[in-house]
């Protein structure tokens, strides 16, 4: 590993089973193996988290956010990502559908891009409990280029009558 890394934030979310098992032993098997890839080191896991459906339909999700030490850049993180969910069995029939596995490059450093492999931060990032939750839970403090802080992102989303429901899983 170099001795600059780029940060990633990663989510993962998952509400069908997988090879794995349920979706929250799909998360675990998933985060082992992000774990394990070159240049990708795992430095902090939220907690596990249950939430409804957004936009979508289907059983409830099992989500996370890990923080990663990368000398990987943003495209080359997504690839192997997008790695990982193959090997868990996710399909793409339509936009939303219920996964196996999703990965999602939600922060990388400071980096602010929109091209057609990839939008940074993560377009709906700011909207999303079952992305704000954990992340407030490893750093509630983080920028959120030209969004403000988690901790501000996380609170106005609360405040406001966002129908969604997400709550972190005992243990």
């Amino acid at each position: 590993m170099p001795a600059h890394l780029n940060t990633a934030w990663i989510g993962l979310g998952a509400n069908l089973p997988s090879e794995a098992g349920h979706p929250a032993d799909t998360l675990r098997a998933a985060l082992q193996q992000l774990g394990t890839l070159p240049g990708i080191t795992l430095q902090a896991a939220s907690g596990l988290y249950d939430s409804a459906p957004v936009d979508s339909s289907g059983p409830w999700y099992c989500n996370q956010v890990v923080r990663a030490g990368t000398s990987l850049d943003a495209p080359a993180l997504l690839a192997a990502l997008q790695g990982i969910e193959q090997a868990f069995g996710r399909q793409r029939p339509y936009r939303n559908a219920p996964r196996t596995l999703d990965l999602d490059v939600l922060l990388f450093n400071d980096e602010v891009r929109t091209d057609t492999q990839l939008t940074l931060p993560h377009p709906r990032l700011h909207e999303r409990l079952f992305v704000l939750m954990p992340l407030a839970e490893i750093d509630a403090a983080l920028p959120v280029p030209g969004l403000g802080t988690v901790a501000a992102l996380l609170e106005r989303l609360q405040a406001t009558a966002h129908g969604q429901d997400c709550r972190r899983m005992a243990g």
